[in-house]
């Protein structure tokens, strides 16, 4: 996406005229897609930003569900829209999964052995 900031416009107009806010959006994306992965590799040490992660997920979509209902969002936008509609419900699943565990225990019990 930093290279396409014409093509976006072109795509869907109208053209981009204020380029801060594209490239802004597109690191904050980027920076979460390392949360993510953070994350992922440990997701009871990592559970707070779960909550971080629904956020960020919730936040694209609901308004961009709310933009298509005023007939001012595209369909390809809405299926974006959607599969993170799913990863925000699994990264609500998951942040409940791992409330049962408690590392303090995991690590006591670890270090006997």
């Amino acid at each position: 996406m930093y290279f396409q900031l014409e093509k976006t416009g072109i795509d869907n107009p109208p053209a981009i005229t204020h380029p801060g806010y594209y490239y802004g959006f597109v690191g904050v994306a980027l920076a979460f897609q390392i949360v993510f992965l953070t994350v992922s590799l440990d997701p009871v040490r990592y559970r707070t930003l779960i909550l971080a992660s629904v956020f960020e997920k919730f936040a694209f979509v609901i308004p961009t569900f709310y933009l298509y209902s005023q007939v001012r969002a595209a369909g390809p936008i809405i299926a974006e829209a959607a599969l993170d509609l799913i990863w925000g419900i699994l990264f609500v699943v998951s942040y409940f999964k791992v409330s049962g565990h408690n590392p303090d225990i995991e690590l006591a019990s670890d270090l006997e052995n």
